[in-house]
């Protein structure tokens, strides 16, 4: 391995050293990956768009997450930043510089990139439910069918220059080696086409959401006490992004592994009390939840909610209560897009349609007086 990390030293001073000038850019674009965008941007737009694509793209997001979990515990993958300062290859002082960045530091392992594979499994359930709403009937014309094809090669020529842009972004930060950022591309592309057979999630009860996240939670520490009883840490990863972070303030605990699996399972879970609710039910499945105006006022008042729900910042002095407080939070988000938010607009158009229909009804009532004076 240690060619292959080397290697990856060599590409990553490469970009650093000279593509320095589209930093920003970079650090967006790695942004755009962070799985934790996946709940609070791209979910809140798709399920009011479509309620089964935003449902399917949870799934694909929580599962896809978990799985990088127990591949990061299984493959002991380093990280660049602090692999170039403990390998014994480079002798007499000749230790590579890589920069380090605000968002270089995480403390799991690195292998493979939770970033390029929850980008990838996402944006390809995005993709592909884009492509299944504008196809063409087989009737269409033969134009029709032109400009399907020019779309879907647009819209996959996007797919990947996002994918390479993202899997770049985390190689120049100096947080994954190029073969990281690869696996978990194609393993992301892997998680989603699979629930493209996968079809009941959709309209699944919230027995099996609940069965699902005890799976997922019970099988993950399961594994974790597993390996700690053959003598392995799973943890071994944090001590050296602490140690080898080149600002203390980097270090963050909502990278840890466990921070991931508390908020991929808050987050199935409030789906699931969501989805099931009958808040949902009057107010998404209703006569408002197809009007373009509801859903649209969906859009912005979860948004809205969201950004400023971004605000509020989990204690960390207790890992115990950090990781409590963030399992709630993540339940609340898919709660309050899915159900919260959406009935009380719900109330709020229910409410106009009942002045205008108690107005139309006072107008014939006076009509009918004044043809009977």
């Amino acid at each position: 391995m240690d060619i292959i990390y080397s290697f990856g030293v060599l590409v990553i001073q490469h970009l650093q050293n000279n593509y320095r000038e589209y930093r920003h850019l970079l650090d967006f674009m790695s942004t755009v990956g962070d799985p934790r965008n996946i709940f609070s941007v791209y979910f809140p737009l798709w399920f009011h768009l479509s309620h089964n694509v935003g449902t399917k793209m949870i799934w694909v997001a929580v599962i896809g997450d978990w799985c990088n979990l127990i591949f990061k515990w299984i493959l002991f993958g380093q990280r660049p930043y602090w692999w170039v300062n403990e390998t014994h290859l480079y002798l007499n002082g000749s230790v590579p510089h890589l920069d380090q960045f605000h968002i270089t530091c995480e403390t799991g392992p690195g292998n493979p990139s939770g970033h390029a594979m929850g980008s990838s499994c996402v944006w390809y359930v995005m993709i592909t439910s884009a492509l299944s709403f504008a196809r063409p009937f087989h009737e269409s014309s033969v134009w029709n069918l032109q400009w399907f094809q020019l779309l879907r090669s647009c819209l996959w020529i996007a797919f990947w220059v996002i994918q390479i842009s993202v899997c770049l972004s985390r190689v120049f930060i100096a947080t994954h080696f190029p073969h990281q950022v690869i696996l978990g591309l194609f393993a992301g592309i892997l998680v989603a086409k699979t629930f493209d057979h996968i079809p009941s999630v959709c309209s699944a009860s919230l027995k099996v959401y609940l069965q699902t996240n005890i799976f997922l939670f019970s099988f993950a520490i399961c594994f974790y006490l597993l390996l700690v009883s053959v003598g392995i840490d799973p943890l071994w990863s944090v001590p050296k992004a602490k140690k080898w972070c080149a600002n203390p303030d980097w270090i963050h605990l909502d990278t840890t592994p466990f921070a991931g699996l508390v908020r991929n399972v808050g987050a199935l879970f409030g789906l699931g009390l969501a989805v099931n609710s009958e808040m949902f039910i009057q107010s998404c499945k209703g006569k408002n939840g197809y009007k373009s105006t509801f859903k649209l006022m969906c859009v912005t008042a979860t948004l809205t909610f969201l950004k400023l729900y971004d605000f509020i910042k989990m204690p960390t002095h207790t890992e115990a209560l950090f990781y409590m407080l963030s399992f709630c939070k993540s339940a609340s988000i898919p709660l309050g897009v899915v159900a919260v938010i959406p009935y009380c607009i719900h109330l709020l158009i229910g409410d106009e349609d009942t002045k205008l229909s108690y107005s139309e009804n006072s107008m014939g009532s006076l009509k009918k007086w004044v043809k009977c004076e």
